[in-house]
């Protein structure tokens, strides 16, 4: 991982994993991904007899388990250089493990590689505008009271930047895609323990270390309920999953025209007349 940025704490990610585990509870957003992807690798038509998931906690796994005869469990949280056969395996997941992943084309190459050709790796993952509300809040609080803001919400890709990376990884017919949910939280304590139970809770490296002083507590719920609350008072909270799909390259895979190559012109296939740059385009198409 020499030059690559160190931004979330592998060790913090551990702790916080097991302790969601001993609270028990319902970690609702890592269960609709979860049901997600396992309806997505069912739509394949296909049987699956070696699969790869890495970091999707327990409490998901057992939805994506009958999507293969056979599994190998890796998890991020001791190191990103994982020890992956090559071309071994016919089927990759992840529930919500990805985005807190340092190097995260390095990881994608480690997956296509232990991938057989024609294996499918199929993920989900927080981005896009993922505790957008929270992490205005927070740094509206403590410039009001302290003068500047330390990060305590982790950043998060964009759909676009994913699916780059997926193509830079290797992968054939890359496919990113984003799914909103908001939720509307009747208090700012339950959206807590919900991250809490999720495991979600900040694992940055540079993340401050101390308790959040009741002051800026205060500064941030007020800016939060004057910001981002519904006319009835709750809160919202917004949650994008990125859902990223490829393949290991085959030869039996479709593959992209070559310029030049297509045998029928766009303007026959409108019904139009093909105009050059600079004429005056027609008022309407018949």
């Amino acid at each position: 991982m020499s030059g690559v940025p160190h931004i979330f704490d592998h060790k913090a990610i551990g702790l916080h994993h097991a302790r969601a585990t001993r609270l028990g509870g319902e970690n609702f957003l890592a269960l609709e991904a979860a049901a997600e992807l396992a309806e997505r690798i069912g739509a394949v038509n296909r049987t699956f007899h070696h699969a790869l998931d890495l970091g999707s906690q327990d409490s998901v796994f057992a939805l994506l388990s009958p999507s293969s005869e056979k599994w190998t469990r890796v998890d991020f949280a001791r190191g990103e250089t994982l020890s992956l056969e090559p071309s071994a395996y016919d089927l990759a997941t992840s529930v919500l493990a990805l985005h807190a992943v340092n190097d995260l084309p390095g990881a994608l190459i480690q997956i296509r590689r232990a991938l057989k050709p024609d294996g499918l790796f199929v993920a989900a993952l927080f981005g896009g505008e993922t505790l957008r509300e929270l992490r205005d809040a927070f740094a509206a609080g403590e410039e009001q009271v302290s003068g500047g803001a330390s990060p305590r919400v982790s950043p998060f890709a964009d759909v676009r930047d994913l699916g780059g990376l997926l193509q830079r990884a290797g992968f054939s017919l890359p496919v990113a895609d984003i799914e909103r949910t908001v939720v509307r939280y009747g208090a700012f304590k339950t959206l807590i323990s919900d991250l809490r139970a999720a495991g979600e809770t900040s694992v940055l490296v540079q993340r401050a270390r101390n308790f959040l002083r009741r002051d800026v507590l205060s500064a941030s719920l007020a800016h939060y309920a004057a910001s981002h609350a519904e006319p009835d008072s709750r809160l919202r909270a917004t949650f994008d999953i990125v859902y990223l799909t490829g393949w290991a390259p085959h030869e039996s895979q479709q593959k992209p025209l070559q310029p030049g190559s297509a045998r029928t012109r766009l303007a026959d296939a409108l019904g139009t007349v093909e105009q050059k740059a600079g004429d005056n385009a027609p008022n309407k198409r018949s």
